[in-house]
């Protein structure tokens, strides 16, 4: 399958597609990869992801060829793995002979735009955190977060051909050293699979009394996504009198802790760890009041604007791109669980009608079509030529 490697190309192109940090357990990036891939293999290209896990393998699947290669697990991670034999992935891409690199790892993987340039390949890098949001959560004091983030955006800009951010908050940094190869390509949600009417009485009753708000995170359990600031709004909320209970659906090194603390506190958290049923995570979304979405580096936000697909407003960190995403739809807030009880109060003063359409008509600004034309404008590939949909005076299509 040959295609021309330089300017753009109306012929069919292998998009090799590596990512790190993808845990059987992933939830945004997991998803974005999965989408993405099957709209590049729908457009007619050929999509090959390489990804690390525990022992080798290679399927053809919906979204392309995948190939998994043994990669060591990070210690303290909760299942995160890496591609960390650059002899053997350099090796596999030569045999895979890409026409296009595109790169899910801002730090392990940059040696691979150099790769790139040698072979004459266009790459991309796709930047789904901030590098100084990151460094941040994880205790870096602003400042120095900041110059260590412009050192490694300014290498990452010089290494590849582009780089790829899915909101204007993720641009920023790069605009900020003066980067011109930043082009702006939105993340979707499936529209279809996430919708209202997954909300089911029963999955809302095991969960919640009638008089109850059902609060629901769905989120990686680890300390950049800042799980314990929905525990804090949790307490807040039910110290201001408000019968409020929390499900938390996802895992990761922090949860143990996060467990002990309800406990002791008798806060009604339950965990469902790592929810891998589409329809069952759909129900669980429709069916509550209010997302939390307390993770002050999110670029995106998949997880909540699945949330919003399901007719759920969601509260989020206001450090986060969620602003740009859940627009009017929902509520930002302050880093800290008073902040955040504050905007759950504030989403439940609107009509449950109002705000429930609000949260749908908003999420259906992101579809998955948009974001995989994006993305292939961004390759410099073929976009499809998709039916308009007839209009419909007085209705919908």
């Amino acid at each position: 399958m040959s295609a021309s490697r330089s300017g753009g190309s109306t012929r069919s192109l292998r998009i090799v597609r590596l990512a790190n940090f993808v845990a059987p357990s992933s939830g945004g990036l997991r998803t974005a990869l999965r989408e993405l891939g099957k709209g590049y293999k729908d457009a007619g290209h050929d999509p090959v992801l390489v990804i690390p896990g525990e022992c080798l393998s290679d399927r053809e699947t919906e979204q392309g060829r995948v190939i998994t290669l043994p990669g060591p697990l990070l210690p303290g991670t909760g299942g995160y793995r890496v591609l960390a034999d650059k002899r053997r992935v350099a090796r596999l891409l030569e045999e895979l002979a890409p026409d296009r690199l595109e790169v899910s790892d801002r730090t392990t993987l940059r040696w691979t735009g150099k790769w790139a340039r040698r072979a004459r390949i266009p790459a991309v890098m796709v930047s789904h955190e901030t590098a100084d949001g990151v460094l941040r959560t994880w205790g870096v004091p602003e400042g120095a977060a900041r110059r260590a983030a412009d050192a490694l955006n300014t290498r990452t800009a010089h290494t590849y051909a582009r780089v790829v951010c899915t909101t204007e908050f993720a641009e920023r940094e790069f605009v900020r050293i003066g980067a011109r190869n930043v082009v702006r390509a939105p993340l979707g949600v499936d529209l279809v699979r996430r919708h209202p009417a997954l909300r089911e009485p029963e999955v809302r009753a095991r969960h919640a009394r009638v008089d109850e708000t059902l609060l629901v995170m769905c989120s990686r359990l680890s300390v950049e996504k800042r799980p314990g600031t929905a525990l804090d709004a949790l307490q807040t909320l039910r110290r201001r009198g408000r019968r409020a209970v929390l499900v938390v659906a996802g895992d990761g090194p922090l949860r143990a802790g996060l467990e002990r603390r309800a406990r002791e506190g008798g806060l009604p958290v339950t965990f469902l760890g790592h929810v891998s049923d589409p329809g069952q995570l759909g129900a669980l979304q429709a069916s509550a009041d209010v997302a939390l979405a307390p993770g002050p580096a999110e670029t995106f936000g998949l997880a909540a604007l699945e949330a919003m697909a399901c007719g759920t407003p969601v509260a989020a960190s206001a450090s986060s791109a969620l602003s740009e995403v859940i627009g009017a739809a929902g509520a930002v807030a302050a880093d800290h669980g008073e902040a955040f009880a504050d905007a759950v109060d504030l989403l439940l003063e609107r009509r449950e009608t109002d705000r429930r359409e609000a949260a749908r008509a908003r999420a259906e600004c992101f579809g998955w079509n948009a974001a995989v034309d994006a993305f292939l404008a961004a390759h410099d590939a073929a976009v499809p030529v998709r039916p308009a949909r007839p209009f419909v005076p007085g209705g919908v299509a």
